[in-house]
């Protein structure tokens, strides 16, 4: 079993930045590939950034140059720093890696 544990979600004003982080643990061997999802109310979950165990990154379109997804080595903690954050963008965003999914934390953007 793997845990997946996420933080750094809260209100914040449009353009406005916040640094979500996700810290896995349990029975993990070597380095996981990680992502995060974010799914707004009504919408269907959908995938915002990835990050494989080798450090490549790929991103959705609508976030590519104002969000930016980074591990730490040797811990399999994952962040995505969010800039220029808009309104659209409120949802519940989670953390993912292979089977595993983490609670989620809320990001609100408003004024």
């Amino acid at each position: 079993q793997v845990q997946l544990v996420e933080s750094g979600g809260g209100l914040v004003q449009p353009g406005g930045s916040l640094r979500l982080s996700c810290a896995a643990s349990g029975r993990i061997v070597g380095i996981l590939p990680m992502g995060w999802y974010r799914q707004a109310p009504g919408k269907e979950r959908e995938l915002v950034a990835i990050i494989t165990a080798y450090g490549s990154t790929s991103y959705a379109d609508p976030v590519k140059g104002r969000f930016t997804i980074y591990r730490h080595y040797p811990n399999n903690t994952v962040h995505l720093q969010m800039n220029s954050l808009k309104p659209e963008e409120t949802a519940a965003y989670y953390c993912h890696s292979r089977a595993y999914w983490g609670q989620g934390t809320q990001v609100t953007v408003s004024s």
